[in-house]
């Protein structure tokens, strides 16, 4: 048996985003169809419990929605051009021993994750984008922010979202990381409903405040350490 959590877009001020823990038996391998039998038997045991319909945000996603939406897909606007989201995320990563690695930005998604460096310069202190430094805390910030400004320009198109009831990534591990692209789907529809999306991402203040208690209220995160942040 595995637990992965299901999140949903609660639409208050006080609380953007709720998270319900789903049991479900667990297909072992790395090949896609398991990670894809792994989403079906995930979302089965979630509709019983009347989370339906979701939408798997990853690139096993069965729809392109949810393909599209994923870190690996999706691209920012920078200083130097378009770079993948993924890219973007590794890339401005600073540490004791190093950092940021501003080369990653203009390799693909793919390689970026695995950059050896990410594993080797030591504990993670913060992120750099372009000069703004961003902090650890509140903790999913800085690629919550990332993600959502990549959408912003799609506000219209994305309001397709509030027909899910919520947002799962098969990849994601809470034990052993923080930030989620299924997670961010859903504050992103907490801020739509809120119409509240674009003042968030007027300043890094308005976004750290919209965010910050949020951001503790997330049960998987609530004891790892920030060093884990993959």
């Amino acid at each position: 048996m595995a637990s992965r959590p299901v999140f949903s877009a609660v639409g208050t001020p006080e609380h953007l985003v709720h998270e319900t823990l789903v049991s479900f038996s667990w297909n072992p391998g790395f090949a896609s169809v398991q990670k894809k039998k792994n989403v079906t038997a995930m979302h089965a045991a979630a509709k019983s419990q009347g989370l339906f319909p979701l939408l798997e945000v990853s690139t096993k996603s069965e729809l392109e929605l949810g393909r599209r939406l994923s870190a690996f897909s999706l691209k920012i606007h920078t200083e130097i051009g378009e770079i993948s989201l993924e890219s973007a995320f590794q890339g401005s990563k600073v540490f004791e021993g190093g950092g940021p690695y501003v080369d990653i930005y203009e390799g693909d998604a793919w390689a970026a994750k695995k950059d050896e460096r990410l594993k080797t310069s030591g504990a993670l202190v913060g992120f750099n984008f372009f000069g703004q430094e961003w902090p650890l805390v509140p903790k999913t910030a800085f690629y919550d922010w990332l993600y959502l400004s990549a959408l912003q320009p799609h506000q219209e198109f994305l309001k397709r979202l509030e027909y899910f009831r919520g947002f799962t990534d098969i990849e994601f591990n809470p034990q052993r990381s923080i930030n989620c692209q299924a997670r961010t789907c859903a504050l992103l529809v907490s801020l739509i409903k809120l119409n509240a999306l674009d003042d968030a991402l007027r300043t890094q203040g308005d976004f750290i405040a919209v965010v910050a208690s949020d951001s503790f209220k997330q049960n998987h995160s609530a004891d790892l350490k920030q060093s884990l942040l993959l």
